[in-house]
């Protein structure tokens, strides 16, 4: 449930509630491990309040995912792609690193997050790319393959620095992200 500011306060404590014994397990546990009964214990509420909020933990991972992708869509909504294309990586990497270990899971896992995480990914690149003019004059294989490659690398050199325990200086990692796709875009758009 997104908290408006206008919900009673014991509406407003629960949800925080939820969402930090959530973001504590994601932590903690596998996604597919984790279980409303130890959510609802370490928010401190019972399952019947859990479920009053949220049908499913697919639900609340959902809305989590949504709250990011609208935060750094706030962001970057005012470039215009492929001429911004590198702030849009610089921003990318700078929210990242603000957001803290549960975004990290989500973000770089291999499996249980990524058909949630897609759709996350799916949402930034339709409020950006799609108002491309030079996207658009693409033919639809070249259009899919280039939007891949953009997120891939990024989402690729984010899950490396993470893993790596995030020793590269963050501007380094800004800079490699840069060239990468500005050179693979600039090579796409402007084939003849």
């Amino acid at each position: 449930m997104r908290l408006t500011g206008y919900e009673d306060l014991r509406v407003q404590r629960t949800i925080s509630n939820i969402y930090a014994a959530f973001e504590s397990l994601i932590c903690e546990i596998d996604y597919e491990k984790i279980r409303v009964t130890e959510l609802a214990k370490r928010a401190m509420i019972n399952k019947k309040t859990f479920y009053r909020y949220y049908p499913t933990l697919d639900d609340l991972l959902a809305e989590m995912q949504e709250t990011y992708a609208e935060a750094y869509i706030e962001r970057i909504k005012d470039y215009r792609l492929p001429e911004d294309l590198s702030k849009m990586q610089r921003a990318f990497f700078e929210f990242s690193a603000q957001q803290g270990q549960a975004y990290d899971k989500i973000t770089i896992s291999h499996s249980s997050y990524s058909d949630i995480r897609q759709d996350m990914v799916d949402m930034v690149m339709a409020a950006t790319w799609s108002k491309s003019p030079k996207i658009d004059r693409l033919n639809d294989f070249q259009r899919v393959s280039l939007l891949n490659f953009v997120q891939n690398t990024g989402l690729a050199l984010y899950r490396q620095w993470v893993e790596e325990g995030k020793t590269t200086p963050l501007e380094d990692v800004i800079n490699t992200a840069i060239l990468l796709t500005n050179s693979g875009v600039t090579a796409l758009l402007e084939q003849k």
